[in-house]
């Protein structure tokens, strides 16, 4: 009996290494995103594809997972060990800058979802109880996977990412209240009061007091210690215990696991071991997710859907038109533009795993019968893996609407009152600060432009002519009188968006002074190629900066280290030049340097 366990387990995990190591592959050549391919697997390795012609084919078992429960240990890991990976990413003070996000857009989406939902289950017929529970079910989304397409969309540090995550993490932390509501109220339920409920909320207030406390003392120890063996095989043990006790922790108080290895993730983000663990963990989240993603296909039934197409395809799609028409709106509300509301609300319409476990505990608590529950499972399935397809609709969208500019309506009100201004600056960061202070100092008029609504607000506070907008527009670029400025001063941080707007000015008008801001000496060659007047790269000044304070604080005469940062700087445009040919580039100290071919 040991034995045959032992091999069900070994070909399980074949096939999961089967997947990953060939099916995945393929789609990734395809260019169909691996979140689908994972799932398209379980649904046809599980038990309600292949797995049903085992009777009548016995050698299909050899390549069938007859039982989802043998994988969901190691599923529920990959869900883990990506919080935790999100963890070590943040930090407790970025955290506590995105609480206005987390509570207050998560509380939102979260609630408006809910009463959509139970709103348009009442109306299908459902009692009030059942109705709130299919809502609640239907309101969550995958964590697991909204997070992997927006890695793989290069989306998680964007705003859209931000927004995103803290919808996310808030459906996380009200799992909990949601599951004690349940067996609070379900009709089932043996008395539970609030004194039971005052009792878990204590254990889990207490749960995640100790387990920041022992982060704060231990961790750094710990990893000190296991860094001075210099023994990969021990740093690895040290990352799995902490991920695995963390979220261990946070379960024995009756929280979800992937929060207690979120916490693990962000107490560790302020070490400095928290760059070399994510290298170690990042090869197990992957394959893990994976296992995940494949457990979701294991559950979907595609015989509920040839026996009853129109109930759990219209369940389907309702719940993503519904999730969206509460998402995108909540997502407005809290600054984000239409376009990157629109998909947010596309990205968070499917529903998540959460779902299923909410479904799987009021099937026995009275709220549902089977005959309800399992075609929306099977409902919440389909969404999920229509995912990767919702998030390319909702990218096409936001690039479709971003040559409609969506501007501060102060903005005209402010050019007419004070006329066209003599420079424009391209992103408000802290460049463009310091670039806007020294204007001031000369009393040279300007116009600011930022895609942060924030931001922009406490510039406004202070002052300071600084608007909402999208400045890579060509059309917002007419209304901010490109036509009579003397200069445009590109300060973005994302290279690419330099690059276009470089482009763009350039080629509005020949005479315009266009500086840009350049990442290094090739992003600064590319630009000048697009047509800057000057590009100034960050990381060269800096180290020379660096490299002059050096040289006088080890007492080199200023003379001789002025000379050399001349010369070096010097070596850095003359390769500058050599990268861009046949244009003109200027020293930053003053004088410029021609190619022959040059204009």
């Amino acid at each position: 009996m040991g034995a045959a366990a032992s091999a069900d387990t070994f070909k399980d995990a074949l096939i999961v290494l089967a997947a990953a190591g060939v099916v995945i592959p393929l789609f990734h050549r395809l260019r169909i995103s691996p979140v689908f391919g994972f799932m398209l697997i379980g649904a046809v390795v599980g038990p309600f594809g292949l797995g049903r012609a085992v009777h009548a084919l016995p050698f299909l078992a050899r390549v069938t997972i007859t039982d989802p429960a043998a994988i969901e240990p190691i599923a529920r890991l990959g869900v883990v060990m990506l919080m935790f990976m999100i963890g070590l990413e943040l930090s407790f003070e970025r955290l506590w800058a995105l609480r206005r996000l987390v509570f207050g857009l998560g509380a939102l989406q979260l609630i408006a979802a809910t009463l959509l939902l139970a709103g348009a289950a009442l109306l299908a017929g459902f009692p009030r109880g059942a109705a709130l529970v299919l809502a609640l079910a239907a309101a969550m989304s995958s964590t697991a996977i909204v997070l992997q397409v927006l890695e793989e969309g290069g989306e998680s540090g964007s705003r859209l990412g931000r927004a995103g995550f803290a919808i996310l993490l808030f459906q996380d932390i009200a799992v909990v209240p949601v599951l004690f509501a349940l067996s609070l109220l379900a009709p089932r339920a043996a008395g539970a009061g609030l004194a039971d409920f005052a009792v878990i909320v204590g254990q889990a207030v207490a749960a995640v007091a100790a387990l920041v406390a022992f982060g704060r003392l231990g961790l750094r120890p710990l990893f000190r210690s296991v860094a001075r063996t210099r023994s990969p095989e021990l740093f690895m043990a040290a990352c799995l215990l902490v991920v695995i006790g963390s979220a261990l922790a946070t379960d024995a108080a009756g929280l979800s696991m992937a929060l207690g290895a979120l916490i693990g993730g962000l107490l560790l983000a302020g070490t400095e071991y928290g760059r070399q663990i994510e290298v170690t963990i990042d090869p197990f989240k992957g394959l893990l997710l994976g296992v995940f993603l494949i457990s979701v296909g294991l559950g979907l039934d595609l015989g509920l859907v040839v026996a009853h197409p129109l109930p759990v395809l219209g369940a389907a799609v309702a719940l993503l038109v519904l999730k969206l028409a509460a998402t995108a709106p909540a997502v407005r509300a809290f600054g984000l533009r239409w376009p990157t509301s629109l998909q947010a609300g596309l990205l968070l319409a499917p529903g998540g795993e959460f779902g299923f476990v909410i479904l799987a505990i009021a099937v026995p608590e009275g709220f549902l019968s089977h005959d309800v529950a399992d075609p929306a499972l099977v409902a919440i399935a389909l969404t999920m893996i229509a995912t990767p397809l919702l998030a390319r609709i909702g990218t096409g969208v936001a690039a479709r609407a971003a040559a409609i500019p969506e501007t501060d309506p102060a903005l005209d009100a402010h050019l007419a009152a004070v006329g066209p201004p003599r420079a424009l600056i391209a992103g408000f960061g802290r460049v463009g600060e310091t670039v806007a202070s020294l204007l001031d100092v000369h009393r040279i008029s300007y116009v600011a432009i930022d895609s942060d609504p924030d931001h922009v607000a406490r510039q406004r506070a202070l002052g300071r002519p600084v608007f909402y907008g999208d400045v890579t527009s060509l059309a917002l670029l007419r209304r901010l009188h490109l036509d009579t400025a003397d200069a445009i001063i590109v300060t973005m941080n994302d290279p690419r968006a330099v690059q276009f707007l470089v482009a763009s000015a350039r080629a509005e008008r020949a005479d315009l002074l266009v500086v840009a801001r350049a990442r290094d000496a090739d992003h600064a060659a590319q630009l000048y190629r697009a047509g800057a007047s000057d590009a100034v790269p960050e990381t060269i000044e800096a180290s020379l900066q660096l490299s002059e304070a050096v040289l006088v604080d080890l007492g080199v005469a200023m003379g001789p280290v002025i000379v050399s940062i001349h010369e070096k700087r010097a070596e850095f445009q003359a390769g500058i030049k050599a990268m861009a040919p046949g244009v003109e580039v200027r020293m930053w100290g003053g004088s410029r340097v021609r190619d022959a071919g040059a204009r």
